[in-house]
């Protein structure tokens, strides 16, 4: 039923979208089925990001990242990565929280890598971003003047949930080829 309505929602978007969509999922994998939609979905909110999508060497999606938290916090998510407009690894999320926070949220992540190093960085396992980096919440034009730190620009998409956070942590990531 998940995956049913995973694809009519994806049709709908697919239809009444003016954003040029290049990823075109396998509609039998439901992890790519939610990719997509959370590509159309940051795309519709901030037509911008599109030259992400465009002008990065690969990007990883991670569509349903759920965090929590009450003084410790963490947060995971599955996702894949995508290069040339195709599916080529599965990848993880994995971030531990310490200070001042309460509640939980879901959202959808997007790492851009600006080129092929940083790429490789990421595709050869156990990459790690430490507390300094940042991510931009999306919200219309948002991303038009972001810009990649360390090759790589980070986003998110708030998809519902409510979280109060002053608390420093960082993210892990794993990847496996398909």
């Amino acid at each position: 039923m998940r995956k049913l309505t995973l694809t009519a929602v994806l049709f709908f978007f697919l239809t009444s979208s003016s954003a040029l969509f290049a990823f075109e999922p396998d509609t039998s994998s439901e992890m790519q089925l939610s990719v997509a939609k959370a590509i159309l979905d940051v795309q519709k909110k901030d037509p911008s990001i599109e030259k992400f999508f465009k002008e990065s060497a690969g990007y990883a999606v991670f569509p349903n990242v759920g965090k929590g938290g009450i003084g410790i916090g963490g947060a995971h998510g599955k996702g894949l990565v995508i290069v040339n407009d195709k599916a080529v690894g599965k990848t993880s999320l994995s971030q531990v929280t310490i200070g001042l926070q309460l509640g939980g949220q879901v959202y959808a992540e997007f790492v851009f890598f600006k080129d092929e190093v940083a790429l490789g960085h990421f595709q050869r396992g156990n990459f790690e971003l430490n507390a300094q980096a940042s991510a931009i919440a999306v919200t219309a034009g948002a991303s038009a003047d972001a810009d990649y730190d360390k090759g790589v620009a980070i986003f998110t998409n708030v998809g519902g949930g409510l979280m109060f956070e002053a608390s420093v942590g960082g993210q892990k990531f794993t990847y496996d080829s398909l």
